[in-house]
């Protein structure tokens, strides 16, 4: 494939076929050579040892930074080479090339002394990251717009506040009250209704002090209800019970 240099988007493919290594670096090592600018010049960034033993199979590479950069970190590094990678091209995002093909793999660990140097690093890094950083802003004249609900949170909370609103009715589910004799309460009903002839269930709760289930028991034997007329809702003797009524007032001394 020729090269259009009237394209400034058409890759450089001058190098494709070059053997390069890829090296798997240390977060704390891409991270300072990230610092350094780019630039046309080649900068030196670490020297790399090749030793070769007769009794080993493959050669052992280090490398050793040596620049003034890399004061904070350490120094020396093991790198494991491995031939068997998948086959692969870097490509240079600044040049608009292909730089090569990957010929080589290589981890790149400390070694030697600077293990433990190494070490401390990766544990302060882990404490760090596990530290949550909170912080408290004071809010200036905000007249209350921060403290209004957030959209979708409407219904839940009027029903709230509707909740904390209501009128606290327990109390009053809670009271028991304790059951008269039936006849004596027959006899404390025929009185009410001697002073006042119609009654509502709520009046003769409050009059007589009873359960309402027990009042309805007794109210049904001795009066009736209206649903209509003047005295809707309320209950009246029974003609029997009133005939009676007044047949004890007739027979008065």
């Amino acid at each position: 494939m020729e090269d259009d240099p009237s394209n400034p988007h058409e890759l450089d493919f001058e190098k494709a076929d070059r053997p390069i290594w890829l090296m798997k670096c240390p977060v704390i090592v891409a991270k300072a050579w990230g610092k350094l600018a780019p630039s046309s010049e080649s900068i030196d960034l670490a020297k790399v040892v090749l030793n070769i033993d007769p009794l080993r199979p493959t050669p052992e590479f280090t490398m050793k930074m040596h620049n003034a950069e890399f004061e904070n970190m350490p120094k020396s590094y093991a790198l494991n080479m491995f031939k068997d990678v998948v086959p692969m091209q870097a490509f240079s995002d600044i040049n608009q090339a292909v730089e090569g093909k990957i010929d080589h793999k290589f981890d790149m660990k400390p070694y030697g002394e600077d293990i433990e140097e190494y070490a401390r690093l990766c544990r302060e890094r882990t404490t760090k990251a596990m530290v949550k950083n909170r912080q408290i802003q004071v809010i200036d004249n905000d007249r209350g717009v921060h403290m209004r609900p957030m959209p979708g949170m409407f219904n839940f909370v009027s029903s709230y506040s509707k909740e904390k609103k209501r009128p606290a009715q327990v109390k009053q589910t809670e009271v028991k009250r304790t059951r008269r004799d039936r006849g004596e309460l027959e006899a404390i009903m025929f009185k009410l209704f001697e002073g006042q002839p119609n009654w509502t269930l709520k009046q003769l709760i409050q009059e007589t002090d009873q359960p309402a289930q027990f009042l309805k028991e007794i109210l049904n034997e001795l009066c009736v209800y209206n649903k209509r007329g003047s005295n809707q809702g309320t209950y009246e003797l029974k003609p029997e019970y009133k005939k009676s009524a007044e047949d004890d007032d007739a027979g008065g001394p």
